[in-house]
């Protein structure tokens, strides 16, 4: 059985990028811009983990953990971010973190190598155990 992942990020090539690593390992990917479009997603069922950029306009990835903690409990969300420079590190390093503390049950700091997704979707949702979470 596939693997229902919702991945969320305003950048447009974020998510093609996150689908092509995924859809390699067996999963189905659905991709949001925005968490608002992602909350509609969950909204039509059949997702199994949820993947989240923090930063992002309209509704960022905390709120968007905080929405989902309220509807979908059981839902596990990898919260992702973008380092880019050692100044932003340790700024990315604290969103990171509180992305952790409102309920995401896995974090990925950007740029990410393709094993180092696939070894965290791998635990939290091992294949063959997909199982839609509403």
């Amino acid at each position: 059985m596939k693997r229902n992942i919702l991945v969320i990020d305003d950048e447009d090539d974020a998510v093609e990028m996150i689908t092509l690593m995924l859809e390699d390992a067996d999963c189905r990917v659905i991709g949001a811009n925005s968490g608002a479009d992602g909350i509609k997603q969950l909204a039509d069922g059949g997702v199994d983990l949820a993947i989240i950029d923090i930063l992002m306009p309209v509704m960022d990835g905390i709120e968007f953990i905080r929405r989902v903690q309220d509807t979908y409990p059981a839902l596990p969300i990898v919260a992702i971010s973008g380092g880019g420079s050692a100044q932003n590190a340790d700024v990315n390093a604290d969103f990171l973190r509180y992305a952790r503390s409102f309920g995401a049950n896995a974090t990925l700091s950007k740029p990410f190598r393709r094993e180092e997704l696939l070894a965290i979707v791998n635990r939290i949702l091992p294949p063959g155990q997909a199982e839609a979470k509403r």
